[in-house]
This record gives C-alpha cells, structure tokens and sequence, in this order.
C-alpha cells in the first residue's frame, strides 16, 4: 500500500490554553510536524491557539480560504472538559464528516486506554480539505495519527479529484 503523500501540503494546529500562553511547552506540534514531513508532507503552517472556538474557528476559516493546504490536523480540545471546543469549531466548517475515521481512532485508541471513549474527536473535509481532530496528548496524538496514515493518501486523492488506484 503506496502511503507517501508528497505532493499534499499539510497544517497543524494545537488548540492549548497553557501552551498558547506559555506556562508548558509544545510537544504536540513539533513531532506531529517531524511525523508529516516524515510521511512525505509539506508543512505550511503550524499555530498554537487557545480553547476558545472562535479562535480556532478563524484559524481553521484562515487555512481554508487559503485553498494551499490539502490536510489540516488539529490536537488537542477534544475531550470533555468545559474548554474542550475542538470538534465544535471544526463541525462549523466542514461540509461532509467521515464518521469511519472517528471509529477508527477511538477503537484503536481503546487498546491502550479506556479514556479513549471519551474523545469527541471529528474528522471531515472542508472545500477539498481533509481535516482531522486528534488529542492534546502527545503520544495519543501520534497514535491516532497513525491510524489513519494507511487510508490518507486514497482519502486525500479522492477528496482532490484523483482517480487512485485501489
């Protein structure tokens, strides 16, 4: 199965009260971006926001109407505290919600933790663009990322138009 993505240009984008302000350190950000680039991505942008929806909102709106990214990856705001908003900001913008990514997260996620039932994370495409909410932690980060690598490159050929081979 051909998983290099190098063409597709990516975003990441950390949603964190105390990484926005400072108080603890990013880690999220930086391996998600060395894992794309490691997969063959471009990185165009990478922004550390705080919990707020309309933060996250505009950034995402940003990214979208910029039309230069094919896969934007968020981490962190899913889970159940009060100032989890993640998935609320991303529901606003995408157009088509791809369910079997979310289940494929969470049960996979289900192996190593029973948290993992509580992530509210969304996954769906806005104007050609495949955007996925993945958790603060930074190793759940990662693993849910890797659940979805063996199906990105087909998802995002065919949300572009192309006819893969399957």
């Amino acid at each position: 199965m051909d998983t290099a993505v190098g063409e597709y240009k990516a975003a990441i984008l950390i949603s964190s009260d105390r990484a926005y302000e400072g108080s603890r350190k990013d880690s999220s950000g930086p391996m998600l971006e060395n894992h794309l680039k490691d997969l063959g991505f471009q990185i165009i942008f990478r922004e550390v926001v705080p919990d707020s929806e309309k933060k996250i909102l505009k950034v995402l709106k940003s990214w979208i109407e910029t039309g230069t990214v094919d896969l934007i990856i968020t981490s962190g705001g899913t889970g159940v505290a009060p100032t989890d908003v993640t998935p609320e900001a991303t529901l606003k913008v995408i157009e088509k919600r791809i369910p079997g990514i979310e289940e494929a997260m969470r049960r996979e996620s289900a192996k190593f933790t029973p948290n993992s039932m509580l992530s509210r994370s969304v996954a769906g495409i806005a104007d050609r663009i495949l955007i996925i909410n993945l958790p603060g932690n930074p190793q759940g980060a990662l693993e849910n990322l890797n659940v979805v690598v063996p199906a990105l490159r087909h998802a995002l050929d065919l949300i572009n138009g192309k006819k893969p081979d399957l």
